[in-house]
């Protein structure tokens, strides 16, 4: 408890001195201290920033995407159950308001390194990709957003109240202007303060290999629409071969964007602060803990042997994992077998460091994979796939030895082997369904490829809500309809009915 208060004491204190010098009428004529910079600096902004965003990616991903994609089921008949598709307004509000807050903590690390640090290039950049990533998270969440204009409230901004949403095509389109600059920005390796950067300790290499990951994410992500598919896929040839040298990216797990928790505030898992009861509440899904057994994965230990490590900190029952099927039916609830451990136990994501994830190697590698699977870029997708499967389990298990084709060719004969797949179709399956792991507590990424790929293949209960069809977005937080009606009502004539339902435009064919 004391750690939490410490945290909030300490963020609460630089975002009270972010409110107060935005609000304050002529505040840098009136109470510009000589003797002191009169607003935070990006060394100041940048840890809050990152924990902050974390804390509302973490939180969703539990109650949310987990449900969504089968990691985890809520085992209640109640209404508003994710797993059934029954989607609450409410669920809205939290991360479009918390990842717009951030989003002004970032800009003004942008412009405070421009004004007050003499233009460091390197707080610069990391700005730009932390706009990028959310941005990115927000578009892929609601689709049309405001982007152009948002954040734009102060006096000297602007004084945009009701900012117009923006197409999502544009927006993508200049997500990949700031990764660029960023990336040029941070070729030039202009120091910060180590201390300030909870993610990779003041290395601006790293930086830049994250930002060129994320770029080759979303250029991913849109690769399927026909109005761009062209300059993206030659994008991602650009980044992986044609001028490899001039956009560095992650080659190893050490690189991959990850905050590791530490316990001590501020590095304070969000998990942490959820009820021991409430973290065990959910059961885990069938899907999620089946596929595990049948490959013999070694993130869990499948014996309790002591040989194995519960590396995912899930309980057995009499023995044996046992997961709850998705989407049964009303009034038949199931018993809840294995759930994730809380605090109470040796081992438990609640404390676990690799929990503050924004994206790792292994997802590099799927993305590769893909890439070269469908002839975009050349060497081996099943080179590409190995080094994903591999990277994915050492990342948890650093001192895994064991080779990766024989973990692939399992013993209980449920090959998954890229060889072994006849068609291009199957071979995606595959990826997909390995990227899915590695894909574990990164915020909404499972939903968002889901909702790109179809893959993989989640089993269909009877309970479903939506027509049984995955939830193609999230609807508006209802509160934008009173203060930004005219723009709203633009958006949803653009969009398409604020409802789950409505495809976002890398969605529609």
């Amino acid at each position: 408890m004391k750690k939490i208060i410490y945290t909030n004491l300490a963020f609460a204190l630089v975002a009270f001195s972010l409110l107060t010098s935005s609000c304050t009428k002529d505040f840098k004529e009136i109470n510009t201290d000589p003797n002191n910079t009169p607003r935070a600096l990006p060394q100041q902004l940048l840890a809050p920033a990152l924990v902050n965003t974390l804390t509302y990616n973490m939180l969703r991903n539990r109650n949310f995407n987990n449900e969504l994609m089968q990691v985890t089921v809520n085992v209640s008949d109640a209404e508003g159950q994710v797993f059934r598709y029954d989607y609450r307004s409410n669920f809205a509000d939290y991360l479009y308001n918390g990842w717009y807050a951030e989003l002004t903590n970032f800009k003004d690390i942008d412009t405070i390194a421009r004004e007050q640090l003499n233009f460091n290039t390197s707080y610069q950049g990391i700005s730009l990709i932390c706009q990028s990533w959310i941005y990115s998270l927000l578009t892929d969440t609601y689709g049309d957003v405001p982007y152009f204009q948002s954040n734009k409230a102060k006096k000297e901004l602007g004084g945009i109240l009701e900012p117009v949403f923006d197409k999502q095509k544009d927006i993508y389109l200049d997500i990949f202007k700031k990764l660029e600059e960023a990336n040029t920005l941070l070729s030039l390796g202009t120091a910060i303060v180590g201390s300030s950067d909870p993610v990779y300790s003041g290395n601006i290499s790293r930086w830049r290999k994250f930002g060129n990951s994320l770029y080759l994410r979303l250029l991913l992500r849109i690769s399927g629409k026909a109005e761009v598919s062209a300059q993206v896929t030659a994008k991602i040839k650009d980044i992986v071969e044609t001028n490899a040298s001039r956009y560095p990216i992650m080659a190893s797990n050490d690189e991959s964007a990850i905050l590791r928790w530490t316990g001590v505030a501020p590095y304070t898992s969000p998990f942490a602060a959820v009820r021991e009861q409430d973290f065990r509440a959910p059961g885990i899904a069938s899907f999620f803990i089946d596929n595990l057994l049948a490959w013999g994965d070694p993130r869990i230990d499948q014996n309790q042997s002591g040989t194995g490590i519960n590396r995912w900190s899930i309980s057995q029952f009499s023995g044996s994992y046992i997961g709850v099927p998705s989407g049964y039916t009303p009034g038949t609830v199931p018993d809840k077998k294995s759930y994730f451990l809380s605090n109470t136990s040796a081992t438990s994501l609640q404390t676990e460091p690799l929990t503050g994830m924004m994206m790792n190697f292994a997802e590099v590698k799927f993305i590769l994979a893909e890439a070269a699977l469908k002839g975009w870029i050349t060497g081996s997708a099943e080179t590409y796939y190995n080094d994903g499967v591999l990277n994915s389990i050492k990342l948890w298990l650093p001192n895994w030895s064991v080779p990766i084709t024989t973990y692939l060719q399992n013993p209980n004969g449920n090959s998954m082997l890229l060889s072994t797949a006849t068609t291009v179709d199957e071979k995606m399956e595959r990826i997909h369904l390995q990227k899915y792991y590695a894909l574990f507590l990164v915020d909404m990424q499972q939903w968002f490829e889901y909702r790109r790929t179809g893959r993989p293949t989640l089993p269909k209960g009877p309970g479903l809500r939506n027509g049984g069809v995955m939830p193609a977005r999230m609807t508006y937080p209802v509160y934008v309809q009173s203060t930004n009606p005219t723009n709203y009502k633009a958006a949803v004539a653009a969009q398409g009915p604020d409802v789950i339902s409505t495809q976002v435009w890398w969605q529609k064919p």
